[in-house]
Protein backbone atom coordinates (compact mmCIF):
# COMPACT_ATOMS: atom_id res chain seq x y z
CA UNK A 1 0.00 0.00 0.00
CA UNK A 2 1.27 3.43 -0.90
CA UNK A 3 2.52 5.54 1.98
CA UNK A 4 2.39 9.33 1.88
CA UNK A 5 3.90 11.24 4.76
CA UNK A 6 1.87 13.83 6.65
CA UNK A 7 2.29 17.39 5.42
CA UNK A 8 4.35 19.73 7.57
CA UNK A 9 3.97 23.47 7.64
CA UNK A 10 6.55 25.82 9.04
CA UNK A 11 8.48 28.93 8.05
CA UNK A 12 11.64 27.17 6.81
CA UNK A 13 9.51 25.38 4.17
CA UNK A 14 8.45 28.74 2.72
CA UNK A 15 12.02 30.04 2.80
CA UNK A 16 13.26 26.87 1.11
CA UNK A 17 10.58 27.30 -1.53
CA UNK A 18 11.87 30.77 -2.30
CA UNK A 19 15.39 29.40 -2.65
CA UNK A 20 14.22 26.96 -5.32
CA UNK A 21 12.02 29.41 -7.21
CA UNK A 22 12.94 32.78 -8.60
CA UNK A 23 9.41 34.18 -8.30
CA UNK A 24 8.68 37.01 -10.77
CA UNK A 25 7.15 40.13 -9.29
CA UNK A 26 3.78 39.31 -10.86
CA UNK A 27 3.48 35.88 -9.20
CA UNK A 28 0.75 35.51 -6.60
CA UNK A 29 1.65 34.03 -3.25
CA UNK A 30 -1.61 32.11 -3.01
CA UNK A 31 -1.87 28.46 -2.07
CA UNK A 32 -3.03 26.14 -4.81
CA UNK A 33 -6.40 24.40 -4.65
CA UNK A 34 -6.08 20.74 -3.66
CA UNK A 35 -7.37 18.15 -6.14
CA UNK A 36 -7.68 14.37 -6.36
CA UNK A 37 -8.41 12.78 -9.74
CA UNK A 38 -10.29 9.49 -10.10
CA UNK A 39 -9.54 8.38 -13.65
CA UNK A 40 -10.43 5.40 -15.82
CA UNK A 41 -7.47 6.29 -18.04
CA UNK A 42 -6.87 3.79 -20.85
CA UNK A 43 -4.66 3.33 -23.91
CA UNK A 44 -5.43 5.88 -26.59
CA UNK A 45 -6.77 3.32 -29.04
CA UNK A 46 -9.35 2.18 -26.47
CA UNK A 47 -10.49 5.39 -24.77
CA UNK A 48 -8.35 8.49 -25.44
CA UNK A 49 -10.50 10.95 -23.49
CA UNK A 50 -8.87 10.60 -20.07
CA UNK A 51 -5.37 10.65 -21.52
CA UNK A 52 -6.17 13.92 -23.32
CA UNK A 53 -7.44 15.47 -20.09
CA UNK A 54 -4.40 14.17 -18.21
CA UNK A 55 -2.09 15.98 -20.64
CA UNK A 56 -4.00 19.21 -20.07
CA UNK A 57 -3.88 18.68 -16.30
CA UNK A 58 -0.10 18.36 -16.43
CA UNK A 59 0.34 21.78 -18.04
CA UNK A 60 -1.72 23.26 -15.20
CA UNK A 61 0.28 21.55 -12.48
CA UNK A 62 1.55 24.97 -11.37
CA UNK A 63 -2.04 26.02 -10.61
CA UNK A 64 -3.37 22.93 -8.85
CA UNK A 65 -1.93 20.91 -6.00
CA UNK A 66 -2.33 17.42 -7.44
CA UNK A 67 -2.76 15.37 -4.29
CA UNK A 68 -3.58 12.04 -5.92
CA UNK A 69 -4.02 10.41 -9.31
CA UNK A 70 -6.14 7.33 -8.67
CA UNK A 71 -7.02 4.82 -11.38
CA UNK A 72 -10.51 3.37 -11.14
CA UNK A 73 -13.53 2.07 -13.03
CA UNK A 74 -15.54 3.86 -15.68
CA UNK A 75 -18.14 3.25 -18.38
CA UNK A 76 -15.77 1.15 -20.47
CA UNK A 77 -14.20 -1.03 -17.81
CA UNK A 78 -15.53 -3.23 -15.01
CA UNK A 79 -13.18 -4.52 -13.79
CA UNK A 80 -10.57 -1.85 -14.43
CA UNK A 81 -7.48 -3.50 -15.99
CA UNK A 82 -4.46 -2.66 -13.82
CA UNK A 83 -2.20 -2.46 -16.88
CA UNK A 84 -4.15 0.54 -18.18
CA UNK A 85 -2.40 2.62 -15.52
CA UNK A 86 0.63 2.52 -17.82
CA UNK A 87 -1.06 5.28 -19.82
CA UNK A 88 -0.99 7.51 -16.76
CA UNK A 89 2.72 6.90 -16.25
CA UNK A 90 3.29 7.64 -19.92
CA UNK A 91 1.84 11.14 -19.45
CA UNK A 92 3.97 11.72 -16.33
CA UNK A 93 7.04 10.59 -18.28
CA UNK A 94 6.22 13.18 -20.95
CA UNK A 95 5.79 15.82 -18.23
CA UNK A 96 9.23 14.94 -16.90
CA UNK A 97 10.76 15.79 -20.27
CA UNK A 98 8.79 19.03 -20.70
CA UNK A 99 8.78 20.42 -17.17
CA UNK A 100 12.18 22.18 -17.55
CA UNK A 101 10.49 24.28 -20.25
CA UNK A 102 7.28 24.74 -18.26
CA UNK A 103 9.22 25.94 -15.21
CA UNK A 104 10.46 28.92 -17.18
CA UNK A 105 6.91 30.23 -17.22
CA UNK A 106 7.17 31.10 -13.52
CA UNK A 107 10.94 31.44 -13.28
CA UNK A 108 11.36 28.23 -11.29
CA UNK A 109 14.96 26.99 -11.04
CA UNK A 110 14.56 23.62 -9.37
CA UNK A 111 12.40 21.33 -7.24
CA UNK A 112 11.94 21.11 -3.51
CA UNK A 113 12.95 17.85 -1.83
CA UNK A 114 10.08 15.36 -2.05
CA UNK A 115 9.15 15.68 1.62
CA UNK A 116 8.92 19.46 1.26
CA UNK A 117 6.81 19.20 -1.90
CA UNK A 118 4.21 17.52 0.28
CA UNK A 119 3.82 20.81 2.12
CA UNK A 120 1.48 23.53 0.88
CA UNK A 121 2.37 24.45 -2.70
CA UNK A 122 2.09 28.03 -3.92
CA UNK A 123 0.66 29.06 -7.26
CA UNK A 124 3.42 28.99 -9.86
CA UNK A 125 5.26 25.98 -8.42
CA UNK A 126 5.74 23.07 -10.83
CA UNK A 127 5.92 19.75 -8.91
CA UNK A 128 8.65 17.24 -9.65
CA UNK A 129 7.88 14.10 -11.68
CA UNK A 130 8.95 12.15 -8.59
CA UNK A 131 6.22 13.87 -6.60
CA UNK A 132 3.56 13.06 -9.21
CA UNK A 133 4.61 9.39 -9.40
CA UNK A 134 4.43 9.18 -5.61
CA UNK A 135 0.79 10.29 -5.83
CA UNK A 136 -0.40 7.50 -8.16
CA UNK A 137 -2.56 4.80 -6.56
CA UNK A 138 -4.99 2.09 -7.62
CA UNK A 139 -8.59 2.57 -6.61
CA UNK A 140 -11.71 0.43 -6.95
CA UNK A 141 -11.60 -1.93 -9.91
CA UNK A 142 -15.33 -2.75 -9.72
CA UNK A 143 -18.38 -0.49 -9.97
CA UNK A 144 -21.55 -0.01 -7.99
CA UNK A 145 -22.83 0.54 -4.48
CA UNK A 146 -23.00 -3.23 -3.91
CA UNK A 147 -19.19 -3.32 -3.91
CA UNK A 148 -18.87 -0.87 -1.03
CA UNK A 149 -17.94 -2.56 2.23
CA UNK A 150 -15.25 -4.00 4.45
CA UNK A 151 -13.51 -5.94 1.66
CA UNK A 152 -13.34 -3.03 -0.79
CA UNK A 153 -10.56 -0.86 0.71
CA UNK A 154 -7.84 0.09 -1.77
CA UNK A 155 -4.68 2.14 -1.80
CA UNK A 156 -6.77 4.87 -3.43
CA UNK A 157 -9.52 4.96 -0.80
CA UNK A 158 -6.96 4.90 2.01
CA UNK A 159 -5.08 7.77 0.40
CA UNK A 160 -8.25 9.88 0.20
CA UNK A 161 -8.84 9.36 3.93
CA UNK A 162 -5.25 10.33 4.69
CA UNK A 163 -5.49 13.49 2.58
CA UNK A 164 -8.74 14.65 4.18
CA UNK A 165 -7.29 14.04 7.64
CA UNK A 166 -4.23 16.20 7.02
CA UNK A 167 -3.91 19.38 9.04
CA UNK A 168 -4.83 21.60 6.12
CA UNK A 169 -7.78 24.03 6.10
CA UNK A 170 -8.13 23.90 2.32
CA UNK A 171 -10.96 21.72 0.95
CA UNK A 172 -10.08 18.60 -1.01
CA UNK A 173 -11.66 18.52 -4.47
CA UNK A 174 -12.32 15.05 -5.92
CA UNK A 175 -12.66 15.12 -9.70
CA UNK A 176 -14.44 12.02 -10.95
CA UNK A 177 -13.35 11.34 -14.52
CA UNK A 178 -14.69 7.82 -14.07
CA UNK A 179 -16.77 6.41 -11.25
CA UNK A 180 -16.62 7.76 -7.70
CA UNK A 181 -16.64 4.30 -6.15
CA UNK A 182 -13.22 4.83 -4.53
CA UNK A 183 -14.42 7.99 -2.79
CA UNK A 184 -17.60 6.24 -1.66
CA UNK A 185 -15.50 3.50 -0.09
CA UNK A 186 -13.43 6.05 1.81
CA UNK A 187 -16.61 7.70 3.15
CA UNK A 188 -18.11 4.32 4.06
CA UNK A 189 -15.05 3.36 6.11
CA UNK A 190 -15.00 6.66 7.98
CA UNK A 191 -18.72 6.25 8.71
CA UNK A 192 -18.05 2.83 10.24
CA UNK A 193 -15.10 3.87 12.37
CA UNK A 194 -15.87 7.41 13.55
CA UNK A 195 -18.51 9.33 15.42
CA UNK A 196 -21.28 11.19 13.64
CA UNK A 197 -19.56 14.48 14.42
CA UNK A 198 -16.21 13.23 13.06
CA UNK A 199 -17.90 11.96 9.91
CA UNK A 200 -19.53 15.35 9.39
CA UNK A 201 -16.14 17.05 9.76
CA UNK A 202 -14.67 14.62 7.21
CA UNK A 203 -17.44 15.27 4.68
CA UNK A 204 -17.22 19.03 5.12
CA UNK A 205 -13.60 18.96 3.90
CA UNK A 206 -14.61 17.23 0.65
CA UNK A 207 -15.86 18.69 -2.63
CA UNK A 208 -16.98 16.38 -5.45
CA UNK A 209 -17.25 17.15 -9.18
CA UNK A 210 -18.56 14.19 -11.18
CA UNK A 211 -18.50 14.01 -14.96
CA UNK A 212 -21.96 12.46 -15.39
CA UNK A 213 -22.30 9.16 -13.44
CA UNK A 214 -19.83 6.51 -14.54
CA UNK A 215 -20.02 4.12 -11.58
CA UNK A 216 -21.47 1.50 -13.93
CA UNK A 217 -20.94 0.22 -17.45
CA UNK A 218 -22.30 2.41 -20.24
CA UNK A 219 -25.14 0.05 -21.21
CA UNK A 220 -26.76 0.42 -17.77
CA UNK A 221 -26.08 4.15 -17.31
CA UNK A 222 -29.72 4.95 -16.56
CA UNK A 223 -29.82 2.56 -13.58
CA UNK A 224 -29.00 5.29 -11.05
CA UNK A 225 -29.67 3.09 -8.03
CA UNK A 226 -26.78 0.82 -9.05
CA UNK A 227 -24.29 3.65 -8.56
CA UNK A 228 -22.47 4.61 -5.36
CA UNK A 229 -22.96 8.24 -6.44
CA UNK A 230 -26.64 8.05 -5.54
CA UNK A 231 -25.75 6.68 -2.10
CA UNK A 232 -23.39 9.59 -1.43
CA UNK A 233 -25.96 12.17 -2.51
CA UNK A 234 -28.79 10.53 -0.58
CA UNK A 235 -26.99 9.81 2.68
CA UNK A 236 -24.89 12.96 2.95
CA UNK A 237 -26.86 15.62 1.09
CA UNK A 238 -26.48 18.21 3.84
CA UNK A 239 -22.75 17.75 4.44
CA UNK A 240 -21.16 16.88 1.08
CA UNK A 241 -20.82 19.50 -1.67
CA UNK A 242 -21.60 17.38 -4.74
CA UNK A 243 -21.63 18.70 -8.33
CA UNK A 244 -23.20 16.41 -10.94
CA UNK A 245 -22.29 17.87 -14.32
CA UNK A 246 -24.46 17.05 -17.32
CA UNK A 247 -23.63 20.09 -19.43
CA UNK A 248 -19.96 21.13 -19.50
CA UNK A 249 -18.60 17.68 -20.34
CA UNK A 250 -21.01 17.36 -23.27
CA UNK A 251 -20.10 20.84 -24.52
CA UNK A 252 -16.39 20.09 -24.25
CA UNK A 253 -16.78 16.84 -26.18
CA UNK A 254 -18.90 18.42 -28.90
CA UNK A 255 -17.00 21.69 -29.35
CA UNK A 256 -13.67 19.89 -29.25
CA UNK A 257 -14.77 17.41 -31.89
CA UNK A 258 -16.06 20.16 -34.18
CA UNK A 259 -12.80 22.07 -33.83
CA UNK A 260 -10.47 19.08 -33.76
CA UNK A 261 -8.22 20.56 -36.41
CA UNK A 262 -7.17 23.19 -33.86
CA UNK A 263 -6.12 20.44 -31.46
CA UNK A 264 -4.26 18.61 -34.19
CA UNK A 265 -2.32 21.78 -35.12
CA UNK A 266 -1.82 23.50 -31.76
CA UNK A 267 -1.82 20.69 -29.17
CA UNK A 268 -0.68 17.42 -30.71
CA UNK A 269 3.06 17.27 -31.27
CA UNK A 270 3.79 20.30 -29.04
CA UNK A 271 6.57 18.99 -26.86
CA UNK A 272 6.54 15.51 -25.40
CA UNK A 273 3.17 16.07 -23.77
CA UNK A 274 1.75 16.98 -27.17
CA UNK A 275 3.17 13.77 -28.60
CA UNK A 276 1.34 11.85 -25.85
CA UNK A 277 -1.96 13.58 -26.69
CA UNK A 278 -4.07 11.02 -28.60
CA UNK A 279 -6.56 11.65 -31.39
CA UNK A 280 -10.14 11.70 -30.17
CA UNK A 281 -12.53 8.80 -30.59
CA UNK A 282 -15.86 9.68 -28.96
CA UNK A 283 -15.31 13.29 -27.92
CA UNK A 284 -12.47 15.58 -26.85
CA UNK A 285 -11.47 15.89 -23.18
CA UNK A 286 -14.88 15.32 -21.68
CA UNK A 287 -13.35 15.10 -18.19
CA UNK A 288 -11.48 18.41 -18.33
CA UNK A 289 -14.35 20.53 -16.87
CA UNK A 290 -13.86 18.79 -13.52
CA UNK A 291 -10.61 20.67 -12.95
CA UNK A 292 -11.42 23.76 -15.01
CA UNK A 293 -13.96 24.37 -12.27
CA UNK A 294 -11.20 24.47 -9.65
CA UNK A 295 -8.62 26.58 -11.55
CA UNK A 296 -7.88 29.83 -9.71
CA UNK A 297 -8.33 32.26 -12.61
CA UNK A 298 -10.33 34.90 -10.71
CA UNK A 299 -13.59 34.20 -12.51
CA UNK A 300 -15.41 32.47 -9.66
CA UNK A 301 -15.19 30.74 -6.30
CA UNK A 302 -15.38 26.95 -6.83
CA UNK A 303 -17.31 26.57 -3.57
CA UNK A 304 -20.12 28.63 -5.14
CA UNK A 305 -21.24 26.54 -8.15
CA UNK A 306 -23.85 29.10 -9.20
CA UNK A 307 -21.01 31.49 -10.06
CA UNK A 308 -20.05 31.02 -13.68
CA UNK A 309 -16.63 29.53 -14.36
CA UNK A 310 -14.85 27.84 -17.23
CA UNK A 311 -16.86 24.69 -16.45
CA UNK A 312 -20.24 26.40 -16.63
CA UNK A 313 -22.48 26.79 -13.59
CA UNK A 314 -24.97 24.77 -11.58
CA UNK A 315 -27.99 25.17 -9.36
CA UNK A 316 -28.85 23.04 -6.39
CA UNK A 317 -31.88 20.90 -7.16
CA UNK A 318 -33.28 17.51 -7.99
CA UNK A 319 -30.93 15.16 -9.86
CA UNK A 320 -31.70 13.06 -12.95
CA UNK A 321 -32.52 10.13 -10.63
CA UNK A 322 -35.59 12.11 -9.42
CA UNK A 323 -34.62 11.13 -5.90
CA UNK A 324 -31.53 13.01 -4.68
CA UNK A 325 -30.42 16.64 -4.69
CA UNK A 326 -27.06 18.12 -5.63
CA UNK A 327 -25.55 20.97 -7.63
CA UNK A 328 -26.39 20.11 -11.20
CA UNK A 329 -27.20 21.55 -14.64
CA UNK A 330 -29.23 18.86 -16.37
CA UNK A 331 -32.61 20.65 -16.36
CA UNK A 332 -33.83 23.72 -18.16
CA UNK A 333 -33.34 26.61 -17.88
CA UNK A 334 -30.04 25.87 -16.07
CA UNK A 335 -28.71 23.64 -18.83
CA UNK A 336 -29.13 26.38 -21.45
CA UNK A 337 -27.65 28.99 -19.11
CA UNK A 338 -24.59 26.86 -18.47
CA UNK A 339 -24.24 25.90 -22.13
CA UNK A 340 -24.26 29.54 -23.23
CA UNK A 341 -21.39 30.33 -20.88
CA UNK A 342 -19.47 27.19 -21.90
CA UNK A 343 -19.64 28.28 -25.54
CA UNK A 344 -18.72 31.85 -24.63
CA UNK A 345 -15.58 30.84 -22.74
CA UNK A 346 -14.48 28.00 -25.03
CA UNK A 347 -12.09 30.13 -27.19
CA UNK A 348 -10.39 31.59 -24.10
CA UNK A 349 -10.13 28.16 -22.48
CA UNK A 350 -8.59 26.65 -25.59
CA UNK A 351 -6.15 29.54 -26.08
CA UNK A 352 -5.01 29.18 -22.50
CA UNK A 353 -4.24 25.50 -23.12
CA UNK A 354 -2.52 26.18 -26.45
CA UNK A 355 -0.28 28.86 -24.90
CA UNK A 356 0.82 26.46 -22.18
CA UNK A 357 1.63 23.81 -24.80
CA UNK A 358 3.88 26.40 -26.47
CA UNK A 359 5.75 26.68 -23.17
CA UNK A 360 6.00 22.88 -22.96
CA UNK A 361 7.57 22.77 -26.41
CA UNK A 362 9.77 25.88 -26.45
CA UNK A 363 10.15 27.16 -22.89
CA UNK A 364 8.68 30.49 -23.96
CA UNK A 365 5.32 31.94 -24.88
CA UNK A 366 2.52 34.15 -23.69
CA UNK A 367 1.45 34.57 -20.06
CA UNK A 368 -1.84 35.74 -18.61
CA UNK A 369 -2.53 39.35 -17.63
CA UNK A 370 -2.53 40.20 -13.93
CA UNK A 371 -5.82 41.79 -12.89
CA UNK A 372 -5.76 44.38 -10.12
CA UNK A 373 -9.11 45.89 -9.13
CA UNK A 374 -9.27 48.75 -6.65
CA UNK A 375 -5.72 47.94 -5.58
CA UNK A 376 -6.48 44.26 -4.90
CA UNK A 377 -4.34 41.63 -6.64
CA UNK A 378 -5.21 37.95 -6.48
CA UNK A 379 -7.93 35.57 -7.62
CA UNK A 380 -10.48 35.53 -4.80
CA UNK A 381 -13.69 37.52 -5.31
CA UNK A 382 -13.63 41.12 -4.11
CA UNK A 383 -16.52 41.95 -1.77
CA UNK A 384 -17.86 45.51 -1.59
CA UNK A 385 -20.69 46.81 0.60
CA UNK A 386 -22.86 49.59 -0.81
CA UNK A 387 -26.27 51.22 -0.42
CA UNK A 388 -29.13 51.82 -2.84
CA UNK A 389 -28.71 54.76 -5.21
CA UNK A 390 -24.94 54.66 -4.65
CA UNK A 391 -22.41 54.56 -7.49
CA UNK A 392 -19.67 51.97 -6.99
CA UNK A 393 -16.43 52.87 -8.73
CA UNK A 394 -14.25 50.02 -9.99
CA UNK A 395 -10.71 50.62 -11.21
CA UNK A 396 -8.60 47.97 -12.94
CA UNK A 397 -6.30 50.45 -14.69
CA UNK A 398 -3.29 49.20 -12.71
CA UNK A 399 -3.63 45.72 -14.17
CA UNK A 400 -0.63 44.71 -16.25
CA UNK A 401 0.74 42.09 -18.57
CA UNK A 402 3.98 40.30 -17.59
CA UNK A 403 5.07 40.27 -21.24
CA UNK A 404 4.26 43.92 -21.88
CA UNK A 405 1.29 43.18 -24.14
CA UNK A 406 -1.50 45.69 -24.62
CA UNK A 407 -4.58 45.00 -22.50
CA UNK A 408 -8.26 45.39 -23.32
CA UNK A 409 -10.99 45.46 -20.67
CA UNK A 410 -14.54 44.20 -20.62
CA UNK A 411 -16.88 44.64 -17.67
CA UNK A 412 -20.10 42.64 -17.42
CA UNK A 413 -22.65 41.42 -14.89
CA UNK A 414 -23.48 37.77 -14.26
CA UNK A 415 -27.20 38.34 -13.96
CA UNK A 416 -28.07 34.75 -13.01
CA UNK A 417 -25.83 34.92 -9.91
CA UNK A 418 -27.14 37.37 -7.38
CA UNK A 419 -29.51 39.96 -8.84
CA UNK A 420 -29.54 42.35 -11.78
CA UNK A 421 -32.44 44.84 -11.62
CA UNK A 422 -33.53 46.40 -14.89
CA UNK A 423 -32.62 49.91 -13.75
CA UNK A 424 -29.06 48.98 -12.79
CA UNK A 425 -26.50 50.74 -14.98
CA UNK A 426 -22.94 49.72 -15.73
CA UNK A 427 -20.79 52.35 -17.43
CA UNK A 428 -17.32 51.37 -18.54
CA UNK A 429 -14.39 53.12 -20.07
CA UNK A 430 -11.30 51.02 -20.51
CA UNK A 431 -9.99 49.81 -17.18
CA UNK A 432 -12.60 51.68 -15.15
CA UNK A 433 -16.29 51.08 -14.55
CA UNK A 434 -19.11 52.68 -12.56
CA UNK A 435 -21.99 50.61 -11.23
CA UNK A 436 -24.99 52.81 -10.39
CA UNK A 437 -27.32 51.06 -8.00
CA UNK A 438 -31.08 51.70 -8.17
CA UNK A 439 -33.50 51.93 -5.26
CA UNK A 440 -35.17 48.78 -3.98
CA UNK A 441 -36.30 47.22 -0.76
CA UNK A 442 -34.27 44.48 0.87
CA UNK A 443 -30.69 43.37 0.32
CA UNK A 444 -29.23 42.18 -2.97
CA UNK A 445 -25.93 41.03 -4.49
CA UNK A 446 -24.57 42.23 -7.82
CA UNK A 447 -21.86 40.08 -9.46
CA UNK A 448 -19.59 42.11 -11.72
CA UNK A 449 -16.86 40.46 -13.83
CA UNK A 450 -13.73 42.27 -14.96
CA UNK A 451 -12.36 40.44 -18.01
CA UNK A 452 -8.89 41.43 -19.18
CA UNK A 453 -7.39 40.19 -22.46
CA UNK A 454 -3.91 40.74 -23.87
CA UNK A 455 -2.93 41.01 -27.55
CA UNK A 456 -0.25 38.33 -27.53
CA UNK A 457 0.27 35.88 -30.40
CA UNK A 458 -2.14 33.63 -28.53
CA UNK A 459 -4.46 36.11 -26.73
CA UNK A 460 -5.02 35.20 -23.08
CA UNK A 461 -7.72 36.24 -20.59
CA UNK A 462 -7.72 36.79 -16.86
CA UNK A 463 -10.64 37.71 -14.67
CA UNK A 464 -11.76 39.15 -11.35
CA UNK A 465 -15.19 38.82 -9.77
CA UNK A 466 -16.53 41.71 -7.71
CA UNK A 467 -19.53 41.02 -5.47
CA UNK A 468 -21.40 44.17 -4.46
CA UNK A 469 -23.64 43.61 -1.43
CA UNK A 470 -26.38 46.21 -1.64
CA UNK A 471 -28.34 47.33 1.40
CA UNK A 472 -31.62 49.16 1.04
CA UNK A 473 -31.20 51.07 4.30
CA UNK A 474 -34.67 50.00 5.52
Amino acid sequence: MMQVSQKRYFLPTFLLLLSFIACPTYAFEEQKPRIVVLTDIAPGNIEPDDMESMVRLMVYADQLEIEALITTIGWNCDPYPAEWADSLYRVIDAYEKDVPHLMKRSGQKGFLPLKEEQSKQLTGYWPSPEYLRSRVAMGSQHAGIARIGKDNDTAGSELIIKLVDEDDPRPLWVACWGGGNTLAQAIWKVKQERSEEALKKFLNKLRVFTITDQDMVYAMRMNRAYSSHQWMRKEFADDLLFIWDESAWLSQNELGSKQWEQYAQRIQGKGNLGKAYPTYKWGVEGDTPSFLHVLPNGLHSPDQPEQIGWAGCSKRGICPDSLTTAWTNWQQPQKSISRAYEERFYPAVFNDFAARMEWAEKGQGNRNPVVIVNGSQGTKPIEISAHQSETVKLDAAHSFDPDGDHLSFKWWIQSDAGHCPADLTLEQQGGKANVSLPQWKGNEEIHVICEVTDDGDIPLCSYRRIIISCKSGD
